[in-house]
């Protein structure tokens, strides 16, 4: 009797487990591009598209399908010569026992470059030194004039146009750039003995100081320029 009771206990697990397949099979999850008929078929976010599950595009799930890459940033620089954002030294200048940083660039141009105004006297034997770049001539301090560092001057590009200085107290005027504030050379009988200047700086004529109701004797004051 015990054989046919062994046979007896198989048979049942066979057809229980025939019963149960397709039971099992039903209520299986498809994961990304697998069958399906209703939401309940596929797995986890995924919904039923087209007889395949795949991402709901309502969530913004990306299960099935990589996002896109996101576009490299543009090149920086504001304007030509600038150098952008991430303008380094290119070297020093030992000047009077000091050394000094050397710049080819300047920070980017804007609709509000941020800036430092110093004081430059334009007019022959001023501490300006020889005569402007731009021209090869001297200028009155009734001039509004200015040089600009080596990056915004731009090897010349800026030559005989106007800019539009901000100063801090909210009064602004416009200047007519004319030389280049060297931001790699100096300590020589050109630059009047004087140390290269930084790379954010405008140099200003008296006029222009006096324009923005200024002192020069502060020598050096922040503000902000803008091309007209």
């Amino acid at each position: 009797m015990a054989p046919i009771s062994n046979l007896a206990f198989l048979c049942s697990i066979f057809l229980f487990n025939v019963i149960n397949i397709p039971f099992l099979i039903t209520n299986a999850q498809s994961s990304c591009n697998g069958p399906c008929k209703t939401l309940d078929d596929c797995s986890g976010q995924l919904i039923c598209i087209n007889g395949k599950c795949n991402d709901d595009p309502d969530v913004g799930t990306h299960t099935c399908t990589k996002p896109s890459p996101s576009p490299p940033p543009p090149p920086s620089g504001g304007g030509g010569g600038g150098g952008g954002g991430n303008c380094q030294s290119s070297g020093t200048l030992q000047c009077k026992k000091k050394s000094y940083p050397q710049y080819r660039c300047s920070p980017p141009v804007s609709s509000s470059t941020q800036a430092q105004l110093t004081f430059n006297d334009f007019s022959e034997g001023g501490d300006g030194g020889g005569p402007s770049e731009c021209d090869e001539k001297y200028h009155d301090n009734s001039e509004r004039v200015v040089a600009l560092s080596t990056g915004w001057y731009n090897g010349g590009s800026r030559c005989g146009k106007l800019i539009r200085i901000t100063a801090r107290n909210g009064k602004s005027t416009t200047a007519k750039v004319v030389d280049e504030c060297d931001s790699v050379n100096g300590c020589d009988a050109e630059h009047a003995g004087q140390p290269p200047c930084r790379n954010n700086i405008v140099d200003g004529s008296v006029a222009v100081w006096n324009a923005l109701g200024l002192n020069t004797d502060v020598g050096v004051e922040q503000v902000t320029w803008s091309m007209t």
